[in-house]
C-alpha cells in the first residue's frame, strides 16, 4: 500500500498511513503475525474545541476505540501541537493531533481449515452459529482449533483487525449466535454498541428447580476468590444485569430465557446459579444434581450425562455498523438441547394426573 505524507488536515481527511512491517501467506497452516505501524495526524475543527482530549480523538480517529486511544495518549503516542497531555485535559480549535503508535501485537496465529456455521456475511460482519467444543480464542490449553483460527482461513484479511474481530465471546461448551467485526472501524462500533447495551443478546438454558416467575437479577460479578478458574457474585464486583423468563416448567426442571443487559465472563451462569436455579450440565455451577421421582432410566441417563451447560445463543439484534440498519437473528436449539427438552415433557406428561 502506498502511504501518503503526513500533513495537516481536517476530521474527515485524517490520514491513516498502514504500514505492514511482516506478513506472512500461504498455506492454510502458515503461522499469522503482523505488526502494523499506525500514523495519524489531524486539526481539531471549530466545533470539537472546548472538549477533553479523549472525547475528541474518539470523534477524530473513529477507526480505533476510545479505550484505546486513552491507552495512547497516556503512553504519549498520541499528541496535541507537539505536546503530551491527559486524556480528560481540553483541546482547542486549530490544534494538531499525532498519533504514532502500532497495532497491538497479534502473536502468532495459525489459520486452520475449520468448518463455520455462518448465518450472515458481508463486506463489514460476519455472523456465525458456534457449536459446543469450539473454543473462541487461543489461550491456555487450546493454542489452536478456535474459532479465531478458523476465521483466519475464512477472511485472511482478519489478522488486521484486533482479536481477528472478535467482540464477544461464548464458552466453550454453550453454543449460538456470534458476531464478528471484519474490519477495525466495525468493531470499533459493536464495541461501542456492547457498551452502550445496544445490542440485544438472548439465550435460552435448562435450570435445575422449577421457576416459579421471571424477574431481574443484579448482582455484580467478579474473580473468584480461589477458584481463579470460576467467577461469582461478590462486593466489588463488575455490575451485571440478567432479565429472564419462564418458558416451561417439568416436574424438577425449567426452561428459562434469558436476556442480558451486561456481559460478564459466565454471567448466566453465575446468576440462575446465584438464585438457586444452576443450568443443567454446568461443570462449574451447576450445583447438586437433581432427577425427578420415578423418572425412567433413559430420563435419568441424559440429565447425569449431559455433556455441557445447557445454554445457547438465540437471538442476536443490533445495529449494522456501516449502514446503521437493525438487523436480528435466531438460532434454532441444537440437537442435545432439543432432546433433553423433549424427555422433560415425556416425563412430565406420564405423571399429569
Amino acid at each position: 500500500m502506498m502511504s501518503a505524507p503526513l500533513k495537516s488536515l481536517g476530521a474527515k481527511d485524517a490520514v491513516f498511513n498502514h504500514k505492514r512491517a511482516a506478513e506472512t501467506k500461504g498455506c492454510a497452516d502458515a503461522s499469522q503475525s503482523m505488526s502494523d505501524k499506525i500514523e495519524l495526524r489531524a486539526e481539531v475543527p471549530s466545533d470539537l474545541g472546548g472538549q477533553r482530549l479523549d472525547q475528541v480523538a474518539a470523534q477524530l480517529f473513529a477507526e480505533h476505540s476510545r479505550s484505546r486511544l486513552s491507552a495512547w495518549i497516556k503512553e504519549g503516542r498520541l499528541t496535541v501541537d507537539g505536546a503530551v497531555i491527559r486524556p480528560r485535559d481540553i483541546v482547542h480549535g486549530g490544534a494538531i493531533l499525532e498519533l504514532t503508535a502500532e497495532q497491538e501485537a497479534q502473536g502468532e496465529w495459525i489459520a486452520q481449515d475449520i468448518e463455520l456455521d455462518i448465518v450472515y456475511e458481508d463486506d463489514d460482519i460476519l455472523v456465525i452459529n458456534k457449536p459446543a467444543g469450539l473454543v473462541v480464542h487461543p489461550a491456555a490449553g487450546h493454542a489452536d482449533g478456535t474459532l479465531l483460527n478458523a476465521l483466519l482461513h475464512h477472511v485472511p484479511d482478519i489478522i488486521n483487525v484486533p482479536r481477528a474481530g472478535i467482540v464477544h465471546r461464548l464458552d466453550k461448551d454453550t453454543t449460538g449466535l456470534m458476531v464478528v467485526a471484519k474490519t477495525i472501524q466495525a468493531q470499533t462500533k459493536l464495541v461501542a454498541q456492547l457498551q452502550s447495551r445496544s445490542v440485544s443478546r438472548i439465550y435460552e438454558c435448562i435450570v435445575i428447580g422449577v421457576v416459579t416467575a421471571g424477574g431481574k437479577i443484579n448482582a455484580p460479578i467478579g474473580r473468584h476468590g480461589q477458584q481463579r478458574q470460576r467467577m461469582a457474585v461478590m462486593e466489588g464486583g463488575k455490575p451485571a444485569v440478567s432479565h429472564y423468563r419462564v418458558l416451561e416448567r417439568f416436574r424438577s426442571h425449567t426452561h428459562v430465557r434469558v436476556k442480558l443487559e451486561t456481559g460478564r465472563t459466565h454471567q448466566i451462569r453465575v446468576h440462575m446459579s446465584h438464585i438457586n436455579f444452576p443450568l443443567v450440565g454446568d461443570p462449574a455451577y451447576g450445583g447438586r444434581f437433581r432427577i425427578p421421582p420415578a423418572a425412567n432410566p433413559t430420563m435419568v441417563e441424559s440429565l447425569k450425562h449431559f455433556p455441557r451447560q445447557a445454554l445457547h445463543a438465540r437471538f442476536l439484534e443490533l445495529d449494522h455498523p456501516t449502514t446503521g440498519e437493525r438487523m436480528s437473528w435466531e438460532s434454532p436449539l441444537p440437537e442435545d438441547f432439543v432432546w433433553l427438552l423433549t424427555l422433560l415433557k415425556q416425563d412430565r406428561e406420564a405423571f399429569v394426573g
